[in-house]
C-alpha cells in the first residue's frame, strides 16, 4: 500500500512530543508527514477530526492500535559510524563477546568457516577483557596462525592483530612508535600485539581493499540495524579514509541516487590531522560531489584527542600509574591547538558546521577555545557546531557550551560503572578527576543545548539503552556495579530531557527543521515503542523496545 495516498493514525498510545511527555494522544500522517496531533481532551473528538482531514481525499485509513506503547519523534543519532558498524556485522563480529576465550573463540570458528579469506576483519572486542586492555598477537597466533588478523576494539582506537601481521607490515623491535600513536611493547620492547591510535595504520595500510559492493552491503546492513532500534537519522562521524575503513563517501552517495538510503543523514567529512587549512578547498569539493537526496556533507569531523583508557585523551593534568603516581602522559592534542581556532574559523567561512571528538578536559578546552576564536561559533550562519563525547570537563568549561551556542553532543551508555570503567579508567584518573566524568546534569544545568549519539559499533546503537544509562547512571540489566551502583548519580538527566537530546536535539544538529517533533506539517518520522517508559519505574526504561520505525510516513521496520 502506499503511504504517500493513504492516511495512517496511530492511536490508543501516549505520545512524546520532542520536547516533553504529552500523555494519551494520537498522531494522523498523511503524504509523509503529520497532518494532525491529537491530546487531551481533543482525542474524544478523534474520529470527527479525521472525517474532516479526510473530507473530499477518498483516501484510504489505516489504523495502528498502540495497545498502549509510546509514539516519539524518530531517533536520530548525532555520533554514528553505520557503514563501519554494517561492516563489523559481516565480519568477524565480536561485539557480543565479554572475555579473552570468548574472543578466541569467536576469531578461531570465523577463521576455519572462511578459508577463502587472506586476511582475517572485524572487530570489537572490549579491552577490559585483557590485563591493562591490551591483548597480544601470542593469543591470536594460538587460533589463527596461518594469515594475518586486524581486529579493532570497540573504540576504534586501538586494533589486535597477530604476528603473521606484524611481520607483513615490518613491524619490530627497531619500529618507532608514531608521533600520534605507539605500539604496545612486551619486556624486550617487541611489538606485543596491540596498536594505540596512529599505530594502526602500520598495519592498516596492507589490508586488502573492501570492494564497492562490500561497502555497500555494509551500508544497507547498518541501515537495517539502525532502524530496528528506532533511528530514523544519523550523522556519520568519519566520511574519510581511516583505521583500515576506506572514505564511505561515494558508498553514501551510491545509495542516495540508488533510493535505498531510506534514513536522513548527514556526513562528518575527515579532517586530516596531518595537514592544516589547505584541505579546506578540498573538503568544499567534496561536499558538492558527495551531497545528494537523503545524504548531505555539510560537517567537517576534528578528532582533537584520543581515549582515557589507553592514556591518549588529552588532560590538564597527567594521568596516574597503577600505584597512584602521576605519569609524564596527559595525553595527545592530534591538531595543534594553536591552529585549531584558525581551522574552525575557515571551515565556519565556508559554511560547514564543525564536529570535534573531545574526551579530556584538556581536549573539550581547545576545541572550546577554537569556537571562541571565530564568531561564527556564536551562531552567526547557524552552523551548529557541537563537541562529541565529553567525559571530561573542567567545571569552568561547563558554562562556556551556552555561552558559545556549542552543542554537547552526549554518549550516554558510557556513564556508568562497567569494566572498561573500573578496570581501565578510574585508577588512572585519580579520585577528584574522576567525580568528573560525563557531567550531563551539569551542562544541562548550565543551558548547553544536548544532542545525543551512540558512537556505534563502540558501542550499541540503540537510543533506549542509553536513554536508561542517562537518567539512571546505571545500564539496565547488567550484572554488577555496571547494573547495580549508579554512578556520579548527581549528573542524571529527567527522561523528557534525554528524549528529547535523542530526538528534537539530535535533529536539530543535522538541520532537520522539519523532524525532530510531533507537530502538524512535520516529517512524519516516527518511533513506535511497546510500552510507555514514562509510566512505569525508571529503573524498566530499558526494557522498551521497538515495534516499528517511520520515515516520511512509511514503515521502514517492523518487530
Amino acid at each position: 500500500m502506499n503511504a504517500a495516498m493513504t492516511t495512517v493514525v496511530l492511536r490508543n498510545g501516549t505520545l512524546f512530543d520532542g520536547h516533553r511527555y504529552a500523555g494519551p494522544g494520537a498522531v494522523v500522517l498523511r503524504d509523509g508527514r503529520i497532518a494532525a496531533v491529537v491530546t487531551g481532551p481533543d482525542l474524544d473528538g478523534l474520529d470527527h477530526r479525521l472525517g474532516q482531514l479526510d473530507q473530499g481525499a477518498g483516501a484510504p485509513v489505516t489504523e495502528v492500535d498502540l495497545g498502549g506503547g509510546l509514539v516519539a519523534p524518530g531517533f536520530v543519532d548525532a555520533h554514528v559510524h553505520a557503514v563501519q558498524g554494517g561492516l563489523e556485522r559481516l565480519r568477524c563480529d565480536l561485539s557480543e563477546g565479554r572475555t579473552r576465550e570468548d574472543y578466541l573463540a569467536r576469531v578461531g570458528d570465523y577463521a576455519r568457516r572462511h578459508l577463502e579469506l587472506p586476511w582475517i576483519l572485524g572487530g570489537g572486542w572490549a579491552m577490559a577483557a585483557f590485563p591493562g586492555g591490551t591483548p597480544t598477537a601470542a593469543d591470536l597466533d594460538l587460533v589463527v596462525p596461518d594469515r594475518p588478523v586486524f581486529l579493532p576494539n570497540r573504540d576504534h582506537h586501538g586494533a589486535w592483530v597477530n604476528s603473521r601481521a606484524l611481520e607483513i607490515a615490518g613491524v619490530d623491535a627497531h619500529t618507532p612508535d608514531p608521533s600520534d600513536g605507539r605500539f604496545e611493547r612486551d619486556a624486550d620492547g617487541r611489538p606485543a600485539g596491540t596498536l594505540h591510535e596512529g599505530a594502526m595504520h602500520a598495519v592498516a595500510r596492507h589490508l586488502p581493499a573492501t570492494s564497492a559492493p562490500e561497502y555497500y552491503e555494509a551500508l544497507l546492513a547498518g541501515q537495517s540495524h539502525l532502524h530496528s532500534v528506532g533511528v530514523t537519522g544519523w550523522q556519520d562521524a568519519i566520511v574519510g579514509a581511516y583505521a583500515g575503513m576506506d572514505d564511505p563517501g561515494p558508498t553514501y552517495l551510491h545509495a542516495a541516487r540508488a533510493g535505498d538510503l531510506t534514513a536522513h543523514v548527514v556526513g562528518a567529512l575527515w579532517w586530516d590531522r596531518d595537514r592544516g587549512a589547505e584541505q579546506v578547498a578540498e573538503l568544499v569539493a567534496r561536499r558538492a560531489e558527495y551531497t545528494h537526496g537523503r545524504f548531505r556533507a555539510t560537517s567537517v569531523k576534528i578528532m582533537q584527542d584520543g581515549v582515557a583508557e589507553n592514556g591518549t585523551a588529552a588532560m590538564t593534568s597527567p594521568y596516574l600509574d597503577r600505584c597512584g603516581h602521576p605519569t609524564a602522559n596527559a595525553g595527545h592534542s592530534f591538531v595543534d591547538p594553536a591552529a585549531l581556532g584558525r581551522y574552525v574559523e575557515a571551515l565556519a567561512a565556508e559554511g560547514f558546521q564543525v564536529h570535534v571528538h573531545a574526551i579530556g578536559d584538556r581536549g573539550v578546552r581547545e576545541a572550546l577555545d577554537a569556537f571562541a576564536h571565530t564568531g561564527r561559533a556564536l551562531g552567526d550562519g547557524d552552523l551548529r557546531h557541537h563537541i562529541a563525547h565529553l567525559q571530561l570537563v573542567d567545571l569552568d568549561d561547563v558554562g562556556r557550551f551556552a555561552a558559545l551556542r556549542v552543542v554537547a553532543n552526549i554518549q550516554a551508555l558510557w556513564a556508568c560503572l562497567d569494566e572498561q570503567m573500573t578496570e581501565l579508567t578510574l585508577p588512572f584518573l585519580g579520585a577528584e578527576r574522576a567525580r568528573r566524568q560525563y557531567p550531563f546534569g551539569d551542562l544541562h544545568g548550565a543551558g548547553a543545548r544536548l544532542a545525543a549519539g551512540s558512537d556505534w559499533p563502540v558501542s550499541s546503537p540503540d537510543p533506549l539503552a542509553a536513554i536508561h544509562v542517562a537518567v539512571n547512571r546505571t545500564a539496565y540489566d547488567e550484572p554488577g556495579p555496571a547494573g547495580e551502583v549508579p554512578f556520579l548519580p548527581e549528573q542524571a538527566l529527567a527522561l523528557e530531557t534525554a528524549f528529547a537530546a535523542y530526538t528534537s536535539g539530535s535533529a536539530w544538529v543535522n538541520h532537520r527543521d522539519d523532524a525532530g517533533v510531533l507537530e502538524a506539517g512535520r516529517a512524519a518520522d516516527l518511533v513506535v515503542l511497546d510500552r510507555d517508559p514514562f509510566a512505569g519505574p525508571a529503573s524498566e526504561i530499558g526494557a522498551t523496545k521497538v515495534v516499528s520505525t517511520w520515515i516520511d510516513g512509511r514503515k521502514v521496520f517492523e518487530a
